[in-house]
C-alpha cells in the first residue's frame, strides 16, 4: 500500500509540477484509508487478507476525486482571462466538477451492489472486499469537496504566476489533433476499433485458460485442524508444535503460520480451539502438488486426537480438486464403471492422487445370523446386534458440559483385544435359557472388504472418483476429463457428472457475469440521473466493450488465467472505466450549455479534460503496479486482479478518448436530425 502511494505521488507531481498542489491532492489517501478503517470497524468488518487487499486496490481511486477538483482550481488560476479570484474561484472551480465526481464515485461504488446476491464463497469472501472500496470512495468524495477546495485557499490565497491563455499544454494540444482527425474519420475509427475488440476476444479464447483462484508462483500449503470435543487448547497448541518442528526439517519450507481460536487469516469464524495453519514454500520447491498429502500422513504418526484437512487458499473450505460422481444402483453396478473412470484420469496431465471411494476399503465382518438355529436358543438378530456392539472400542454414551466446553463421557473397553474371525466365532453368548452358546452355533461370519464411504442417495449409490488439480488451467483440465468420460462406455442405468473445484469455478463465474449485468445495468441509471437524458449516458458504456482488450493482453503476458479475482477486476473496471467517459462527457454537455457547436464543445472538452483523465488512470495503475510485480501478494487480492484492472484501464481510457467523442457525436447527429 505505502509502495502504491508512493507511485501515485510520483505521477501526480510529474503533471502538475507543483509541489502545493500535489500535497493538496495526496491528503486524500491517508485520510479516506483512515475513514474506512473507522467504518469497517464500525460495521464489524475485520481488517484480513481481503480489506487490507482492498484498501491497496482503493489507493489509485481515493485520490481521483481530489485530482480533478484541485486540477480544475488549478487551470482556473493558471487562466488569463480568469475574472474571479480567491475563496470564490476555489468555490466556483469545485462546484464545476462536482457533478462529474459524485456521479463518478456512486458509479464506481454501485458496481459492487451486486455481488450482495452472489452466493457461496465468492460472495463470503469478496463483499469485505466491496466494503472496503465503497468507504475508501465515499470518504475521498467528502474529502475532495471539503478538506481540498479549504487546502486549496489556504495554499493559494494569493493565486498562481498568471500565463497565456492557451494552457492546453503539450498533451492538451496534441490530443485535440488527434481527436480532430478522428472526428473527421468517424467510420474508419469505429472499424479499426471493433476489429481490434473482435481480435482481442479470439486471441483470449485460444490463449487465456480458467481457473477458480490463481495463486500465481506463490506456492502455499493450508492446513486445518478440527480438535476433537473436549480437546483443550493447551493440547492443541502441542500438536501444532509437532507439526512445526516436523516442517521446519524440510529445506523448502520458509515460513510457517498457525493460529488457534480466534480468527485467522484462513478462517475468519473462529471456532474454539480449532486450528489454521499456513506453510510457505520456495517457489522451486519440486513437485509441490503432491506436498499436502505427503504431509497429511506424515503427521498421523502423532496420533492427534482432532483432524486434519487440506485447505484450499482459493475456495476457503474445500480441497482444489475435481470430482467425478458416479451413480447407479448399486456398488457392483458401479464399480466397473468407477475403475474405468480412475485409469483414464491418471492418463490426464495436471491431475495427481487419483483415487476413488471403492477403491479404499476398510476389512470387516458380516455377521449373518441363522433364524431357525438362533430361535432354538432364544436369540433373535436385534438382541445379537446390542450384545456385539459392547465389544466395540471407545462407546461415547452421554455429554457434560463444564466451563463453556463440550466434554464427551466414553466408556473403554479392553483395546487389547485383536479380533480376528477365530476370536468372532468363539464369543460367547448369553441366552434367555441361562446357558452360553458360541457365535457360530447361530450364525456364519464372512471377512468382506467395504468402501470407506458410500453414499445413497433417492435409492441409488454414489462414488465419488477425486483427483487433485495441480496445473493452472481448471478449465482445461476438466474439458480433458470430460472428453474422456465420453469415450467411456457405461451402462443405462449408471449416469457420471463432474464436479468438485470445476463445478465451483463454474457456478462462481455464472454469478459474477450475471452481477456485471446488474452492475452496467445501475451503472446506466445512475447516469440518466446524472444526466437527466438517456442517449449521453448510452454514449459512455460504449468505453466498456474496450476493457477485453487491455484485459486480454494483460493476462497473456503475466501468464495469468481467467480467475474469481480476474473476474472482480473486470468488475471493478466497469465503474472505474465509466468515470473516465463521464468526466469527458460532463464538459462536452457543459459546452453544448453555453451554446458551443457541437464538434467544437468536444475538441474544447478533449483538450480540457485529457490531463485530468490521464492523471486518474496513470494513478491507478500505478498504485497497482505494486500488486502486480510483488512477491508477497496475497493470495486472494493476486496479481490477475491488478494485471485485469491495468490492462482494462489503459485500452479502455486510450479508446475511450478517442471512440467515444465519436459515437457522441453520430448518435447526437442522428437525434437532432429525426427531431427536425
Amino acid at each position: 500500500a505505502l509502495l502504491g502511494s508512493m507511485v501515485a505521488i510520483i505521477v501526480i507531481m510529474l503533471f502538475l509540477r507543483n509541489i502545493r498542489m500535489t500535497a493538496i491532492s495526496l491528503v486524500s489517501i491517508p485520510m479516506s484509508l483512515l475513514i474506512a478503517m473507522i467504518a469497517l470497524k464500525l460495521t464489524d468488518v475485520s481488517l484480513n487478507i481481503l480489506t487490507l487487499g482492498a484498501l491497496t486496490v482503493a489507493i489509485g481511486r481515493v485520490i481521483d476525486d481530489s485530482i480533478v477538483v484541485i486540477e480544475n482550481i488549478y487551470r482556473r488560476l493558471n487562466r488569463a482571462d480568469e475574472k474571479l479570484t480567491g475563496d470564490a474561484l476555489i468555490v466556483s472551480a469545485t462546484k464545476e466538477v462536482f457533478v462529474p465526481i459524485m456521479s463518478s464515485t456512486f458509479v464506481t461504488i454501485v458496481v459492487f451492489a451486486p455481488l450482495a446476491f452472489v452466493t457461496g464463497s465468492v460472495g463470503q469472501m469478496f463483499r469485505p472486499f466491496a466494503y472496503a472500496v465503497t468507504f475508501s470512495l465515499l470518504a475521498s468524495l467528502l474529502i475532495s469537496i471539503t478538506i481540498v477546495p479549504v487546502l486549496g485557499s489556504i495554499f493559494f490565497r494569493k493565486g498562481l504566476k498568471k500565463k497565456s491563455q492557451k494552457q492546453l499544454g503539450v498533451v492538451g494540444t496534441h490530443y485535440q489533433k488527434v481527436l480532430n482527425w478522428s472526428l473527421n474519420h468517424k467510420w474508419l475509427v469505429i472499424l479499426l476499433s471493433t476489429l481490434l475488440l473482435i481480435g482481442s476476444i479470439f486471441l483470449g479464447a485460444m490463449k487465456i485458460g480458467t481457473s477458480f483462484i490463481s495463486t500465481g508462483e506463490d506456492k502455499f500449503m493450508a492446513l486445518t485442524y478440527t480438535a476433537k470435543p473436549g480437546e483443550t487448547e493447551e493440547n492443541v497448541l502441542k500438536s501444532a508444535d509437532q507439526v512445526q518442528k516436523y516442517l521446519q526439517k524440510n529445506p523448502h519450507v520458509k515460513n510457517i503460520q498457525y493460529s488457534v481460536g480466534g480468527q485467522s487469516p484462513i478462517d475468519p469464524t473462529g471456532s474454539t480451539n480449532n486450528m489454521a495453519l499456513m506453510v510457505e514454500y520456495d517457489s522451486d520447491t519440486p513437485h509441490f502438488e503432491e506436498e499436502p498429502e505427503k504431509v497429511l500422513n506424515d503427521i498421523e504418526k502423532y496420533h492427534h486426537k482432532g483432524e486434519w484437512k487440506q485447505l484450499d487458499m482459493g475456495t476457503g473450505g474445500t480441497t482444489n480438486a475435481l470430482e467425478v460422481q458416479v451413480t447407479g444402483p448399486s456398488t457392483q453396478a458401479i464399480e466397473s464403471t468407477v475403475k474405468m473412470i480412475e485409469k483414464s484420469m491418471k492418463d490426464v496431465k495436471g491431475l495427481t492422487n487419483v483415487k476413488s471411494d471403492l477403491t479404499e476399503t476398510y476389512e470387516e465382518y458380516q455377521i449373518k445370523v441363522n433364524p431357525d438355529q438362533a430361535s432354538e436358543y432364544g436369540v433373535t438378530a436385534s438382541q445379537l446386534a446390542m450384545l456385539l456392539n459392547q465389544n466395540v472400542p471407545d462407546t461415547t454414551v452421554s455429554e457434560v458440559k463444564a466451563q463453556k466446553q463440550t466434554y464427551d463421557v466414553v466408556v473403554k473397553h479392553d483395546k487389547s483385544t485383536d479380533w480376528t474371525q477365530q476370536k468372532m466365532e468363539n464369543t460367547q453368548i448369553p441366552t434367555p435359557l441361562g446357558s452360553n452358546v458360541t457365535l457360530d452355533d447361530i450364525a456364519t461370519i464372512e471377512k468382506t472388504k467395504t468402501p470407506n464411504k458410500l453414499v445413497k442417495e433417492g435409492g441409488d449409490y454414489t462414488s465419488t472418483v477425486s483427483a487433485q488439480i495441480s496445473g493452472d488451467d481448471v478449465g482445461a483440465i476438466s474439458q480433458n476429463v470430460m472428453q474422456k468420460l465420453k469415450h467411456i462406455e457405461t451402462p443405462s442405468h449408471v449416469k457420471t457428472s463432474l464436479g468438485g473445484t470445476n463445478e465451483d469455478m463454474q457456478a462462481a463465474f455464472s454469478q459474477l457475469m450475471i452481477a456485471m449485468v446488474a452492475a452496467v445495468i445501475t451503472v446506466y441509471l445512475v447516469l440518466v440521473l446524472t444526466f437527466k437524458g438517456a442517449l449521453a449516458p448510452f454514449t459512455i458504456l460504449f468505453s466498456l466493450p474496450y476493457i477485453a482488450i487491455g484485459v486480454v493482453i494483460a493476462l497473456i503476458l503475466t501468464g495469468e488465467t481467467l480467475s474469481v479475482p480476474s473476474m472482480i477486476g473486470v468488475l471493478m473496471l466497469i465503474g472505474i472505466v465509466v468515470t473516465n467517459a463521464i468526466v469527458f462527457i460532463d464538459r462536452v454537455t457543459q459546452n453544448e450549455k453555453q451554446g458551443m457547436p457541437m464538434k467544437e464543445a468536444l475538441l474544447e472538452a478533449g483538450g480540457t479534460r485529457i490531463r485530468p483523465i490521464l492523471m486518474t488512470a496513470i494513478a491507478t495503475i500505478g498504485a497497482l503496479i505494486p500488486l502486480l510485480f510483488g512477491q508477497d501478494s496475497s493470495i486472494l487480492i493476486s496479481k490477475g486482479l491488478a494485471a485485469t484492472v491495468i490492462g482494462g484501464l489503459m485500452s479502455s481510457t486510450i479508446l475511450t478518448l478517442i471512440v467515444v467523442p465519436v459515437i457522441y457525436e453520430i448518435l447526437f447527429t442522428i437525434k437532432r436530425k429525426l427531431i427536425k
